[in-house]
């Protein structure tokens, strides 16, 4: 599930081509007394016909995606460690419990195929493990019940994209993209999916907004919005127009209780095709990306500096070291064009930064203590995922949060740690040099040695046994030869702020 207010994900399905046009050209104005002029705009049904022979040629190349998951259940730890009974029940005991514990999951959406040979979209988040586990299986279920094993090519969590190609070779039916930029508020569409395991379910409704932000940040919030009834499992599959061409990936639904109250959203075709095109041909997604922190002009700002609402985003704070910050923006600034576009709700500063090549230099338009202004930059690469969400979250000064499955069963399991590399933003943010290299500790077990020797959040180890680690495998790898040579303890080389380095010993568990 995706959440956008409650937003939760959602999934659908879609296949070939074909016009079903009701013959009736749009007009342009229309007086609202003059009912022939009605009559020449609007069907007297009001609606197309039928969307019947539309889904009976789009259906066969919508597919239902359904995975087998591998999931490792965190180890329950021994209620009495730290306590004087910690071995009272002896070392078999503990070793049953060290032992690694997995149960099977599944994940089931929608999908649709591109080409004749097999390959298939869908959302990364239909096909992305859950936690600690690992997707072994992933199937693609034809609208006639045929089942194919298939193999994921590429997969983007940033734009939520993942492609898959069928393991058979067969002549498979399948859809095109569309212009998703020709969308009009009014247009019919048609959405077919998979929502609770229902295959081959067709609804149908119009585009409600296009290029709908729904707040949640980020280079890619931008959808399609559609009435269309999506639901959980509708996730991954198209959004078509009349003309049979997927203009839309459903993507999620806005909802305050789980279900569709006719609020969806759907990834716009002229967004996902380069991405899929490039996931197809095994290319890295490389996108641009200057280093702030941003937020939308509201109205006080807005008064404040005598702005419009609907223009620029405000910058909240800037990355040392980053291209923002070489570029000289600043703090407070007011971004209000990237390379001579409109920085506007509906094509924020991220959309605009990401879709620009690293390396590129861009002016960049903005106002700074109410004058305007402008400066270059040179866009830098965007940073994976998972290493934007560390940085985001690492807060030095945080309170510590709740012991929770890590990267590390093992670290987290014998010194009781979560442990995060040592990036350079979190470098700088812990006031250690930008060439320092390390792990960051993010959470203390209260039970374990290590919080007993006095590790906190912020802490940097720097070696254990004399040897460096840079990476948590370096780290597990000195933790498993310590228990293999019968040490009961590895000794760690800490870098802590405000203090000088020091060596502590720490038990193993």
């Amino acid at each position: 599930m995706r959440y956008a207010y409650s937003v939760t994900s959602a999934l659908l399905v879609g296949g070939a081509a074909i016009s079903l046009a009701t013959g009736y050209p749009a007009g342009a104005q229309v007086a609202q007394n003059d009912d022939s002029a009605i009559a020449r705009v609007v069907p007297r049904a009001g609606a197309p016909e039928s969307f019947a022979d539309l889904t009976a040629q789009l259906q066969p190349a919508v597919v239902n995606i359904s995975t087998r998951q591998r999931i490792e259940v965190p180890q329950s730890r021994n209620p009495f460690a730290g306590t004087p009974f910690e071995g009272m029940f002896g070392n078999r005991g503990q070793q049953r419990q060290q032992e690694p514990q997995f149960r099977e999951g599944q994940s089931l959406g929608s999908g649709f195929i591109i080409s004749a040979d097999g390959y298939v979209v869908t959302n990364n988040h239909v096909i992305s493990p859950t936690g600690r586990g690992e997707v072994e299986e992933i199937t693609v279920t034809m609208p006639d019940g045929t089942e194919y094993p298939a193999e994921l090519v590429g997969n983007d969590a940033a734009s939520d994209l993942a492609v898959l190609k069928i393991a058979r070779r067969e002549n498979f039916p399948f859809v095109k993209f569309g212009d998703s930029s020709q969308s009009r508020p009014g247009d019919w569409v048609v959405a077919i999916g998979n929502p609770f395991g229902l295959g081959g379910t067709v609804t149908s409704g119009i585009v409600s907004a296009v290029y709908r932000n729904t707040g949640q940040g980020g280079a890619y919030d931008r959808y399609i919005q559609t009435d269309a009834s999506i639901n959980r499992g509708n996730s991954g599959g198209p959004l078509f127009d009349m003309g049979g061409n997927v203009i839309g990936i459903n993507n999620a639904i806005f909802s305050p209780s789980g279900g569709s109250v006719g609020i969806g959203f759907a990834i716009p075709a002229e967004i996902a095709a380069p991405i899929v095109d490039q996931l197809r041909r095994g290319k890295e997604i490389e996108r641009g990306y200057l280093g702030v922190s941003i937020q939308g002009v509201t109205e006080d700002v807005a008064d404040s500096l005598g702005l419009p609402t609907n223009r620029g985003e405000f910058v909240q704070s800037v990355q040392s070291g980053e291209p923002a910050e070489r570029a000289g923006i600043k703090p407070g600034d007011i971004v209000l064009k990237v390379d001579g576009q409109d920085v506007t709700p509906e094509q924020t500063l991220s959309f605009l930064v990401a879709n620009i090549r690293p390396g590129t230099k861009v002016p960049i338009d903005l106002i700074r203590d109410g004058k305007p202004m402008r400066v270059s930059a040179t866009v830098g690469k965007r940073p994976t995922e998972e290493a934007l969400r560390q940085q985001q979250m690492f807060d030095p000064d945080a309170e510590p949060d709740e012991m929770e499955p890590s990267d590390s069963a093992v670290i987290e399991e014998r010194l009781g740690l979560q442990l995060l590399p040592l990036t350079p933003q979190i470098a700088r943010q812990l006031g250690a040099g930008a060439d320092a290299s390390g792990l960051v500790v993010g959470v203390v077990d209260p039970n374990s040695d290590a919080a007993r020797k006095g590790l906190q959040r912020g802490d940097i180890i720097l070696s254990a046994n004399y040897r460096e680690v840079s990476s948590l495998a370096d780290l597990e790898k000195i933790i498993t030869k310590a228990k293999t040579d019968g040490r009961e303890a590895v000794l760690l080389r800490l870098q802590s702020r405000g203090r000088p380095l020091r060596y502590e010993a720490i038990r193993l568990r």
